[in-house]
């Protein structure tokens, strides 16, 4: 009799639990589809912006000819495009043919003024605050309404974790269907059933590289990132031995747009200049000039990035960053801090001195932005067009099977009862992701408030 009635006892349980799972699918797509629209679209204007020319603007390129202008000439030539600013960073140039980008605060916004490095001309200035591909990181990162949109999308990149995980145990190939098959959409199909198989297979295909967008993207959210992920970085102290240290942190060298220092450094302390310390580097006097000459005969050659001393005791800071394009790859990422008065190197600081998660992190940002090589810019445009694929055929195939005037959020089996081991993975996701945590608590009272009739299959309606 056991052989007889277990058999089907298991297929009950697994279809109950298919069907809990397929609820919580739901409401998890409910919540992050219109996100995740959100953030393929605008990622798409910042890759494509910043590949056409960089994150500075779109400028055309210069003639070569002659001798370059000394970079304080050019320094000067940029500040008298934008009166009563501020020169906080020197980008060279990436190529022979390419301007040189000085951006500059003042009272009216941040600004990059590109000139031509052979004339001395000015060719464009550009307020950072409204390109185009400002605005969309904007969208991307805040919904244009600061923290709250801040934590609105990491809610959502939260609860697309739990859409991965419950995507998967849903596509998991059952009785006769094998792998091979549920790899690949059946096109023959017509209506919903396309639409689900078609759902299906771009879901397992993105899966693993959602997941690892979400986690990226997460590392510069205000809550995971800034409390869970970054005090793992672990710069380490020994970098700073016999040095001054400043009371700002690596953050100050960000003037708005674009980020100028790398995620593993954020909340590292600067070293301060006006003591004895350090190698000896640059040599007297330290200006723009000498600081950019050392530059180019110490391993620093196309687009990297000066930053100025801003205070006192500030440093000039001269660096790689693969995440901004200064570097074909992220291990070539590297940051000099010379000492203001003396010119002594106060640090030299390369990929390799980045913690393990440092390192991946910085891989990780590149990787998402599409900055890691040509292989990586084509793989994430056709990736995201995936992506935005996979949220229409999810919509489409809610659209065609929900009842006229409902939502239709998938039922539940009758008297379903949840399970330890779900409640203990739900648990587990809302430690590690506590604002995602919040939001299947709310999804779950909401949930447990409901009616049976409306919740549970096989209910007359009263």
């Amino acid at each position: 009799m056991s052989t007889i009635t277990q058999p089907a006892a298991d297929a009950a349980a697994s279809t109950r639990l298919y069907r809990a799972v397929w609820r919580w699918h739901f409401y998890a797509g409910l919540y992050v589809v219109p996100f995740l629209v959100m953030l393929v679209l605008t990622g798409l204007v910042m890759m494509i912006y910043s590949d056409r020319s960089n994150e500075l603007g779109w400028v055309p390129d210069v003639a070569v000819g002659g001798g370059l202008r000394p970079v304080s000439a050019q320094a000067d030539a940029a500040l008298a495009a934008v009166p009563g600013g501020r020169l906080t960073t020197y980008v060279a140039p990436q190529r022979a043919d390419r301007p040189a980008f000085f951006q500059i605060e003042s009272d009216q916004g941040s600004f990059a003024v590109a000139v031509d490095p052979y004339r001395g001309a000015v060719v464009a200035t550009t307020d950072l605050g409204r390109t185009v591909r400002a605005i969309a990181e904007k969208i991307h990162g805040t919904l244009l309404i600061g923290d709250v949109g801040d934590r609105l999308i990491e809610v959502a990149a939260s609860l697309s974790i739990v859409l991965v995980v419950t995507g998967l145990y849903l596509w998991w190939p059952r009785g006769s269907v094998g792998v091979a098959r549920a790899l690949f959409p059946n096109l023959a199909l017509k209506g919903r059933a396309f639409w689900k198989d078609l759902h299906k297979s771009l879901g397992v295909w993105t899966a693993a590289f959602l997941l690892l967008f979400m986690l990226s993207g997460l590392a510069w959210t205000g809550v995971w990132g800034d409390r869970f992920a970054k005090p793992w970085s672990g710069f380490p102290a020994e970098k700073w031995d016999n040095v001054p240290l400043s009371d700002v942190t690596h953050a100050a060298l960000d003037h708005g747009l674009p980020k100028e220092e790398p995620w593993a450094l954020d909340a590292t302390p600067m070293p301060a200049s006006g003591s004895t310390a350090g190698a000896p580097g640059v040599g007297t006097p330290v200006s723009l000039d000498s600081v950019t000459a050392w530059a180019a005969r110490n391993g620093f050659t196309g687009q990297y990035k000066l930053s100025l001393p801003m205070s006192e005791t500030g440093v000039y800071t001269v660096a790689y960053d693969g995440r901004n394009q200064d570097s074909a790859l992220p291990s070539s990422d590297r940051f000099v801090h010379i000492d203001r008065y003396t010119g002594n190197i106060l640090a030299d600081i390369r990929f390799a001195d980045y913690s393990p998660l440092g390192k991946l992190m910085a891989w990780g940002i590149a990787l998402h932005k599409g900055m890691a090589g040509p292989i990586n810019f084509v793989f994430n445009l056709v990736y995201l067009a995936f992506v935005l694929l996979l949220c229409i055929s999810g919509i489409a195939m809610w659209w065609k099977r929900r009842p006229a005037g409902a939502v239709g959020a998938p039922r539940y089996a009758k008297d379903f009862r949840l399970s330890a081991g779900v409640s203990t993975i739900a648990v587990a996701l809302g430690v590690l992701f506590p604002l995602g945590g919040l939001a299947i608590l709310a999804f779950a009272v909401i949930d447990a408030l409901l009616p049976k009739r409306l919740k549970e299959a096989g209910w007359r309606p009263a």
